[in-house]
């Protein structure tokens, strides 16, 4: 496993246009995913274990944010051949178990995670209602811990609920740290 560190955010950078196939099997867009006051990109899997410790959380927080108008999408982009536990059957599995309210789409080609220039999973991008990005950061203060001190900052749930009321994110921000994405070998 290869830890990764996103950069920080590009501030105003506009959110790239895509159609891919959610868990659900309807076809996911940009402007289908949206919320009225943003939209929370994130890029996940099934087998890292950077989204495994913090994925009830997750769930729980997008659920919250979905109440300010923010509305959320997981793509998982992995290569599926070298990493059979990102297969398209497994994140219909994980998206019951987890009871995801958000939908889990296959980027298969791995031209959505290219052209967001994603780095890891979970690597997240926060835009605003005119799909301008305004965090890219941590999840939490907390890394891989499954159980979270009281003290724990909720950098992303803070951040986006902050967008959906004034448009813009937090001016600091901490990277997002994950499992480097999986890249298909070229042949």
């Amino acid at each position: 496993m290869v830890s990764l560190n996103t950069p920080l955010c590009n501030f105003g950078w506009k959110a790239k246009s895509f159609n891919l196939l959610g868990v659900d099997d309807k076809s996911w867009t940009l402007d289908k995913a949206k919320g009225k006051n943003g939209l929370l990109i994130m890029f996940i899997c099934n087998h890292c274990p950077y989204v495994k410790a913090i994925l009830p959380r997750l769930v729980n927080d997008l659920l919250e944010l979905n109440k300010y108008g923010i509305n959320s999408i997981a793509i998982s982009s992995n290569d599926v051949e070298n990493y059979p536990e990102d297969s398209f059957e497994k994140m219909k599995k994980l998206s019951v178990l987890h009871n995801f309210s958000f939908p889990y789409v296959f980027d298969e080609s791995q031209s959505v995670a290219k052209s967001y220039d994603a780095i890891c999973t979970p690597d997240f991008f926060g835009f605003n209602r005119e799909l301008s990005l305004q965090y890219r950061g941590r999840f939490d203060s907390t890394g891989r811990a499954d159980n979270p001190p009281l003290e724990n900052k909720r950098d992303l749930y803070e951040a986006m609920k902050m967008v959906s009321e004034m448009q813009t994110g937090p001016k600091t921000q901490f990277s997002s740290i994950g499992c480097s994405l999986k890249w298909k070998e070229v042949k």
